[in-house]
Formats: structure tokens, sequence, C-alpha cells
């Protein structure tokens, strides 16, 4: 069962104005991860997740992108949610900029955690209805509030 108030405490959901690329939204999720978890080095983190890019995109499509990543040095799962205003173009098969983007760190070895929390961010992220409830969260407790009221178990 996924903690899902530990991997996104309050802090982890935040609204981010003006990241103009696919990069400095890769950026801002690191720095909010980092900020979550003082021993993660937000440029490691940033070079993991754009390693992970380099192999295809994590945009979905429906506006949504789950960027991922194993990282040595972590010491258990950590996430960040932004709301990214404007959308950012990251290269999903739908051609539609990504406001949605729920990034995840887990520990190195961690092989099937890592997949059941993707298949949980991915189940809850693919209803429209919870992407619609994300999108009109008011402020960022809102945000939070309303991931923690939807978000499904892993599988």
């Amino acid at each position: 069962m996924i903690d899902w108030g530990d991997l996104l405490p309050p802090a982890g959901a935040r609204t981010v104005g003006a990241p103009a690329t696919k990069k400095a939204a890769l950026e801002a999720a690191s720095e909010t991860v980092a900020d979550l978890r003082p021993h993660l080095d937000p440029r490691r983190l940033l070079e993991a997740l754009l390693e992970r890019e380099r192999l295809g995109s994590t945009g979905l499509g429906e506006g949504v992108a789950i960027p991922h990543c194993r990282l040595p040095g972590c010491e258990r799962p950590a996430a960040a949610l932004l709301r990214l205003r404007p959308p950012v173009n990251f290269d999903a098969p739908d051609g539609e900029a990504v406001d949605l983007l729920f990034a995840l760190v887990v520990p190195d070895g961690e092989h099937k955690r890592h997949l059941d929390i993707l298949a949980a961010l991915a189940s809850t992220l693919a209803q429209s209805a919870n992407r619609e409830a994300l999108r009109q969260a008011g402020d960022d407790g809102q945000l939070r509030e309303t991931w923690l009221a939807i978000a499904r178990p892993a599988p």
C-alpha cells in the first residue's frame, strides 16, 4: 500500500508559473523533491530525470507527465505534483502540452515498488474527472488534498 501522505508531503504539491521548457519543468520538480528530501542533490536528480527522458518521453497525453527515476542515495520514495502554468511541451504522444506533472524518485534497488507506484499514478491520472479535479484545485494545499482524495492504491 502506498502512503500518499508520506510520498507527497504538503510542500510537494505546488503550482509553477512559466517553466517555458521541459527541462525547466523537470528542474522545478527536482528542486521541489530535493527540498522534501534534503539528502538528495537537485542537480543529480535533474540529471537522472533527463536521462530517463532521453529513453522516451514520460508525457502520457491528456496534459499529464510522470517523469520518474531510480536514484542511488535515495532512502525512500519521494514525489512532487506540479501544476504548470502555462502548460509545457513534453513530447507527449497526443502532442498536448503538459499542465499536470507528477515527478517520482525511488531508491535504486526498488524496481517493483517503482513500478507499483507508477501503475497507481497512471491509473489515477487516466481518469478525466481526476485530472479535472486537480486542474480546478484553488491553491497548493487544495491541490495536495485533491490528490490524496483521488489517489488509487497500488495494484
